[in-house]
């Protein structure tokens, strides 16, 4: 089974071929094509290379959505005080479909 990770909104993710996954928001449409050239670590089957090994490796994907992340409520209260305060966030993320694994 071959597998990369790649690095694209300052977190990593190992994908595989067909895999979906999550993302931060990419400024694409849906129906297009990405291409992720900042490969760190590609398997395939026994050989590994990561690294300066890797070399222009890289990884395209196709837009499937643009959404929004599930409700993120931190709560903030400060003891003793009566102070409390309830503030909350939604993540705009991208889906892709992992088409290729080129290098």
């Amino acid at each position: 089974m071959s597998y990369a990770i790649f690095k694209t909104g300052g977190k990593q993710y190992r994908v595989s071929q067909g895999d979906l996954v999550d993302v931060e928001k990419l400024e694409q449409a849906e129906g297009a094509h990405a291409i992720f050239s900042e490969v760190l670590l590609v398997a395939d089957g026994s050989s590994i290379r990561a690294g300066s090994d890797v070399g222009s490796a890289t990884v395209e994907a196709e837009v499937v959505s643009q959404f929004k992340g599930d409700k993120v409520l931190a709560y903030q209260y400060r003891r003793r005080k009566g102070y409390h305060r309830t503030v909350g966030h939604r993540r705009r993320l991208t889906r892709l479909k992992i088409t290729s694994i080129k290098g």
